[in-house]
């Protein structure tokens, strides 16, 4: 505070929630004054214009109330938690949006945008992410082959967990496997002769 009792300096948040607040009203105002102007010519441009100006100030109106609870105009935290929960018990099958956003209680689209939101990352990359922490998690504290893990995981076949791994750490699995000094699955293969090399 300076000497009038006014802020001596915007703090940055309220800076950039100016320009958030700018930037909606600006389109707001575009799109309304593209409404007024089609209004008598085109009554269906009008009509998209009024609609996605209504979807605008609806969504900016959650993101700066954080209406019933959402976090960062995402989902509710109850939603959050049953969403992630499914997802962790249904890692070894099929996971689609329609089944996601039932467990939220949402459209599927609607769903999709809010999550991300929410997360951070697409309902698609949050569950590969979280096969692959699992099959990480696998990798580290059982003797199963890759393709065993990665068909417990969710992943088509074992080439498939290979390419999404890859991509992510920058090595194979196996190769992963063994940098932390994990022996190879073979090895710890119950019946099989210790003795071969």
């Amino acid at each position: 505070m300076n000497m009038t009792g006014l802020p001596a300096t915007a703090p940055e948040s309220s800076l950039a929630s100016d320009q958030q607040f700018n930037l909606v009203a600006s389109s707001l105002a575009t799109l309304l004054e593209t409404a007024r102007r089609e209004l008598e010519r085109d009554r269906d441009a009008a009509r998209v214009s009024l609609a996605t100006a209504s979807h605008i100030l609806q969504a900016e109106i959650e993101r700066s109330s954080g209406a019933s609870g959402s976090t960062r105009g995402g989902l509710a935290a109850w939603q959050i938690l049953r969403v992630r929960a499914y997802i962790d018990s249904n890692l070894h099958r099929t996971i689609h949006i329609r089944d996601l956003s039932a467990v939220a209680r949402r459209s599927p689209a609607h769903f999709s945008r809010k999550f991300k939101l929410a997360v951070g990352e697409s309902p698609h990359a949050y569950v590969v992410r979280r096969r692959l922490e699992r099959a990480c998690h696998l990798m580290m504290t059982s003797a199963a082959s890759l393709s065993e893990i990665a068909l417990s995981v969710g992943f088509s076949d074992q080439a498939h967990l290979c390419r999404l791994f890859r991509h992510a750490f920058g090595r194979s699995p196996a190769n992963w496997r063994r940098e932390r000094g994990i022996p190879d699955e073979v090895s710890l293969r119950p019946g099989l002769d210790e003795n071969i090399p």
